[in-house]
């Protein structure tokens, strides 16, 4: 068990950083400082204790990065209700099942996204909240959270009668074992899994944070990644307020041109990203540089190249903001191509390895003893072995146990035992090496997982689950080309066949018809780019699966 509780870290922070910027909205006027989150924290545990919510109520939050999805998190988990936080690029009928699944009480959302909802089709909630200015959206019947709001102001001053002040910040005593955030890894009703996070899981990656002084106080960081998400959620915001860093939101879609120009206004201190950020920025600033005839000629003069790297290595810095110590990168493995040249013209970059059922954290070593082709060290607080079926084969499956692994699936105790072995250890579902120094080497994802460009985890199998119930579709496989999905489909030519319709003209007109009907039923992130008909059935393992790895050239095409 941790030492540190997780809750009481958040307690001693707002106290000791009181008046040093803690939450900014890139772009807009909203900002606050330790003193003034804490004083929101207050009001709206005021309207919880008017509402009787209880501990281990849960509450989700949907929408874009902002303070006050911060805001509303931090007030969650420090009275001791569950966190529930939801992607927002998933579509209604996901949010849906999250929220009913998770038995939420309250949610706090954008309005955008509110207006696509179903208040009908939400059971469970009594009240939804805007994550604009924290008005009331919706109360159930019977409920007096718009009374209560319309006087929080007076509560406040009766509860504070000298004002609220740091002294004032007390939180809930909860011990670190018992759960305080769901993360669902996936929205689609039959596959969506609510990952249980204790306050010791969370404890396990922040402490590590401070230990390693990934951020300290007065340290800035931009907040890109969906905070929704355990990786940007753990050390862009956990740990940051942790320890009195000044978090920008940045809220918008992380764009090279958007980012590049938020890092040059914010200048963070240090970097959490995905691989392909930091390939595009490798495509859009240093190709265009290494690709010139007489910079390939420059390079080739031994005396010569050592300056060159100097020189594309500050570029590189001073186009992130030029303040930051290393560049965190993971969620997916890295271009091998750009991560050679990194590490040839020695920037400051790592690559960390983890999952969500790890909150997430598994494996990081600092940049300057990071080893190319590695994901880092396994921490300190965790250890990992791989398992082989085959003793004699090279790689095996990753396996671990240690402070950050998850208590189970919520309502799901099929899937929990399934994730772990009969020992305890939790099967990542990744396949890779360890060496006699700890450092992991990933070879490939058995998940089959694909990360979108934004950052957001894309399963195949659930977008192919909702293609095939469409017309004319008998089974597909959903593939990454160029960074975008395709996906390829054999058709039901014995059903076309019978109603006459196999010709190539009827055939396009029902595929075409096929995606934009899937590219409406699933998240922004999951969308199609193209159907592409496949000759004959896929291939297949005795268990009935498509044996996916046949297919990848068929990517690369």
């Amino acid at each position: 068990m941790i030492q540190e509780n997780f809750i009481k870290l958040y307690e001693q922070s707002f106290r000791e950083n009181w008046d040093l910027p803690c939450y900014t909205d890139y772009g807009e006027d909203e900002s606050y400082t330790y003193g003034q989150v804490a004083q929101e924290i207050a009001k709206l545990h005021l309207l919880f204790k008017h509402c009787s919510l209880r501990r281990g109520d849960k509450i989700a939050i949907i929408g874009k990065n902002n303070a006050r999805w911060c805001i509303a998190y931090m007030a969650t988990i420090t009275y001791g209700a569950i966190v529930v936080p939801i992607l927002q690029d998933f579509n209604p009928n996901d949010v849906h099942h999250i929220v009913n699944h998770s038995e939420s009480v309250f949610l706090f959302t954008s309005d955008s996204i509110w207006e696509h909802l179903e208040e009908e089709r939400l059971t469970g909630l009594r009240a939804v909240f805007s994550l604009s200015d924290f008005r009331c959206l919706h109360q159930r019947d019977g409920e007096t959270v718009n009374r209560f709001l319309k006087h929080l102001d007076e509560e406040l001053h009766e509860a504070y009668p000298k004002g609220f002040r740091r002294e004032d910040v007390e939180y809930t005593t909860l011990s670190n074992d018992k759960v305080m955030l769901l993360n669902y890894t996936s929205g689609t009703t039959g596959f969506s899994k609510g990952v249980m996070l204790t306050g010791n899981n969370l404890a396990g990656n922040v402490t590590f944070g401070i230990r390693t002084e990934l951020l300290k106080k007065g340290d800035k960081v931009l907040s890109f990644l969906p905070l929704a998400h355990a990786y940007g959620c753990a050390f862009d915001f956990l740990t940051a307020t942790a320890v009195g860093t000044h978090v920008t939101l940045l809220g918008k879609v992380p764009s090279p041109k958007i980012l590049m120009k938020a890092f040059e206004e914010v200048k963070p201190n240090l970097i959490i990203t995905v691989p392909l950020v930091i390939e595009k920025i490798y495509k859009n600033v240093i190709q265009p540089i290494i690709n010139k005839k007489t910079m390939k000629w420059a390079l080739s003069i031994p005396l010569l190249d050592g300056q060159i790297y100097g020189q594309i290595r500050k570029k590189l810095v001073d186009a992130l903001g030029g303040r930051f110590k290393e560049v965190i990168i993971g969620g997916a493995a890295m271009n091998p191509e750009v991560e050679e040249f990194f590490y040839r013209i020695k920037f400051p970059f790592t690559i960390g390895y983890g999952m969500t059922e790890c909150a997430p954290l598994i494996s990081y070593a600092p940049w300057h003893e990071f080893i190319p082709t590695s994901s880092g060290r396994v921490l300190d607080i965790m250890e990992a072995r791989i398992y082989k079926e085959n003793p004699e084969a090279e790689i095996g499956e990753i396996q671990v146990r240690g402070e950050n692994v998850m208590a189970g699936y919520y309502k799901n105790p099929e899937a929990t035992k399934e994730v772990f072995t009969e020992d305890g250890w939790l099967r990542t579902g990744d396949l890779g090496k360890l060496d006699n120094n700890g450092n992991l080497y990933i070879r490939g994802r058995s998940k089959t997982m694909i990360l979108s460009s934004s950052g957001q985890n894309i399963f195949p199998e659930e977008i192919e689950a909702r293609l095939n119930n469409l017309p004319f579709v008998l089974e597909s496989l959903i593939i990454e080309r160029n960074k975008k999905l395709v996906a390829l489909v054999y058709a039901d030519y014995e059903a076309l066949d019978s109603l006459g319709l196999n010709q190539p003209e009827n055939l396009k007109a029902i595929m075409d018809e096929n995606l934009k009907n899937l590219n409406s039923i699933v998240a922004g992130y999951e969308k199609v780019s193209q159907i592409q008909l496949y000759p004959t059935e896929f291939e297949k393992t005795p268990k009935r699966s498509i044996k996916r790895y046949l297919y990848n050239s068929i990517a690369e095409d």
